[in-house]
């Protein structure tokens, strides 16, 4: 059975927010909040009417209005004019009020009821189609991410792979250099070699012939 949902007020940054959510964990969430404003006292269930018929309309959906003033709550909200010194508070019954006599429910009031049960229920119907919308949401941006990712690292991993080709290349090509060079130098030593056989034998001539 679902649960009935209830109205939740906080204050964040320049906005009173409300939402019509079946628990405090739900507006929570709703909220986006990583702490539990309720149990700190930042936040509360409300009664108000107006709060209540305008989330009630929107199940789920977090509604706003400037921090502070008796604006409407809406979806889009202006920020406020001017920042309250003190939040105002709700009014709370005191002790020393008397009691009103409960009155009998008449046939109005039972109608009042059930159009407020069926209310209600199109209200958790329309709260819980929304979260399941937020989810599916949330999971097509996730797996969009992951694509994203994945697609990211293909990439990286290609480039390095070009990388270490380009590296392998390079050492070759040094490689084969240094064997030239190698080759040049033997090539280099024997030319000197029969360079210096061939001075010495052509001075040796020379010399043979200042002597005849």
């Amino acid at each position: 059975m679902a649960r009935a949902l209830k109205t939740y007020i906080t204050s964040i940054g320049f906005f009173d927010l409300a939402v019509a959510a079946p628990s405090m964990k739900a507006a929570l969430e709703a909220w986006g909040g990583a702490h539990n404003l309720f149990t700190q006292g930042f936040a509360k269930e409300t009664n108000d009417p107006a709060t209540v018929m305008a989330t009630m309309a929107r199940p789920g959906v977090v509604l706003k209005r400037a921090v502070g003033s008796n604006d409407p709550f809406k979806e889009d909200a202006a920020l406020p004019k001017s920042l309250p010194l003190e939040k105002p508070r709700e009014k709370r019954p005191t002790k020393s009020a008397a009691k009103k006599p409960e009155k009998k429910p008449s046939h109005a009031a039972n109608d009042n009821t059930n159009a407020e049960a069926a209310a209600r229920k199109k209200a958790q119907a329309e709260f819980e189609k929304a979260q399941k919308k937020r989810a599916a949401e949330r999971a097509k941006e996730e797996a969009a991410a992951k694509k994203e990712h994945e697609k990211r690292e293909a990439a990286i991993a290609r480039a390095e792979t070009a990388l270490a080709n380009a590296r392998e290349q390079h050492q070759e090509a040094l490689d084969a250099i240094e064997r030239d060079r190698a080759a040049i130098e033997k090539r280099i030593e024997a030319e000197e070699a029969r360079w210096q056989k061939e001075k010495e034998r052509l001075r040796d001539a020379i010399d043979r012939a200042r002597t005849a």
